[in-house]
């Protein structure tokens, strides 16, 4: 049963929280109306505000979003801390002065040139679903309008559906995974199409054969034609573009080719679920076919035990660290190599950071307020890091943009459109509650969030 915050606690009982016993009910719940109960307090927006917005960028035409699912370990990945704790093997190196995990991430280091990091990011709660649901829809999910929220890739879909070019796929892939927050109030047209990358788009053939195929399609036509023009018209319409829309995906080579994994690549990219991913972006990517945003998610990053025997192994090629580093790092280079990584936006992060300094009881990281995001591609200045936290990894010591504040999830997003040349600031009308839905909340009146220039130098 859900209570009136949208969080499951029959589910939630059975995770750590319930079962450390230095994290007991009264903490947990601390912990999460504070970051919760920070937000909802914050100002209201002055609808009399004028937002100084930046101009949006307009710098990619796809955006790879990697969900770190369980949330990673930001003293451990992209804000290394070395201290006793460490082991050696995960042979800390400096590239301009930004210590890096050369032993775990030692494909994403080969690319650190195109890779810049953003060691000043504050989640607004602890709290896995909640956490991951914000990330992925902008907002707070415990609102009002979150209920009718889509997904940042539906909104990309949208905005990216009237600009030229082929439209053969849907706008906004989903390719290793089959839950999380859909279109919203949007039009079905840009729900998450939910891929299984690795194997074949299914249903592209018929059993009968091509040929008995395109005689079948064919009579299909001529009776939706001569419906046309009766009571029926509108919906004939709108039937045969749906079936326009499925012949396009149907015995076409450039669908095959895109959906395809080839063996090497496979092998070279981890040769795994997430592997496979980062191949079939990297393919759509090459097609332009029509797909503007996918999102891939890789996890479990719950590591609340054994971190460095199991997850974050950098001695075992099919960790959980090392199968990220082959599949994001061959992603990047690909990319590179094929003059595509300027038009691609990269974003990797999980939903929130865990413990700081030695590991607890049971040799893992427990959640925590603090987090650090990978950035790649669409034009950004690599080698480097935007902000810092203390010697710890606790707090942020200097944001490193321009808003001299902790970057949020909203901050995320803003970045996302911008560099994909939306408008953050966009207030739609069309929402059935009739409140006017922003891309970004408090954005387009009260300018609060903003995208992360510094990335761009």
């Amino acid at each position: 049963m859900k209570d009136r915050f949208g969080i499951d606690w029959s589910k939630t009982r059975g995770s750590c929280f319930w079962k450390r016993p230095h994290m007991g009910r009264r903490v947990f719940f601390r912990q999460a109306a504070a970051a919760v109960g920070g937000y909802c307090l914050m100002p209201g927006r002055p609808l009399e505000a004028v937002a100084q917005a930046e101009t949006p960028l307009g710098k990619a035409k796809f955006c790879v979003f990697v969900l770190m699912t369980g949330a990673p370990s930001h003293v451990d990945s992209f804000d290394l801390k070395v201290g006793p704790w460490l082991p050696s093997t995960f042979n800390p190196t400096t590239y301009d002065g930004v210590i890096w995990p050369q032993g775990l991430f030692p494909k994403l280091g080969e690319n650190f040139d195109n890779i810049a990091l953003v060691r000043s990011v504050k989640p607004w709660a602890a709290v896995h679903g909640l956490a991951q649901n914000w990330l992925q829809i902008g907002r707070n999910p415990t609102s009002q309008l979150s209920k009718i929220a889509p997904h940042i890739g539906s909104v990309v879909s949208l905005e990216m559906a009237s600009r030229p070019g082929n439209k053969t796929l849907p706008g906004f892939m989903a390719l290793n995974t089959n839950t999380g927050p859909g279109q919203g109030y949007l039009s079905p047209d840009h729900a998450p199409f939910f891929v299984n990358a690795g194997s074949p788009l299914p249903n592209t053939t018929f059993a009968g054969g091509q040929a008995v195929f395109e005689r079948r399609f064919a009579l299909t036509a001529d009776l939706d034609a001569e419906l046309r023009g009766g009571a029926l018209g509108a919906a004939t319409l709108e039937n045969e573009q749906v079936n326009l829309n499925a012949r396009k995906l149907m015995y076409n080579s450039d669908i095959t080719k895109a959906f395809t994994v080839d063996a090497t690549d496979r092998v070279r990219y981890g040769n795994g679920t997430f592997g496979n991913a980062c191949i079939t972006a990297r393919n759509l990517i090459r097609a332009d076919l029509g797909t503007r945003f996918m999102q891939i998610n890789v996890g479990s990053w719950d590591l609340h035990a054994n971190i460095y025997q199991t997850g974050m192994n950098p001695t075992n090629v099919n960790s959980l660290g090392r199968q990220f580093d082959s599949g994001l790092g061959n992603l990047i280079e690909d990319l590179r190599k094929e003059n595509l990584l300027d038009q691609t936006l990269i974003v990797a992060m999980g939903e929130f950071g865990r413990t700081i300094g030695a590991l607890n009881t049971t040799g893992g990281r427990d959640h925590f307020l603090q987090q650090s995001t990978l950035f790649a591609g669409a034009g950004i200045r690599g080698r480097r890091a935007i902000g810092s936290t203390d010697d710890r990894g606790a707090v942020t010591a200097d944001p490193g943009w321009s808003r001299q504040r902790d970057i949020r999830a909203e901050d995320i997003e803003a970045t996302i459109y911008s560099a994909l040349g939306i408008d953050y600031t966009t207030i739609r009308r069309d929402d059935p509650f009739g409140r006017g839905f922003e891309y970004v909340p408090q954005s387009g009146v009260a300018d609060a969030y903003a995208p992360i220039q510094e990335l761009w130098g």
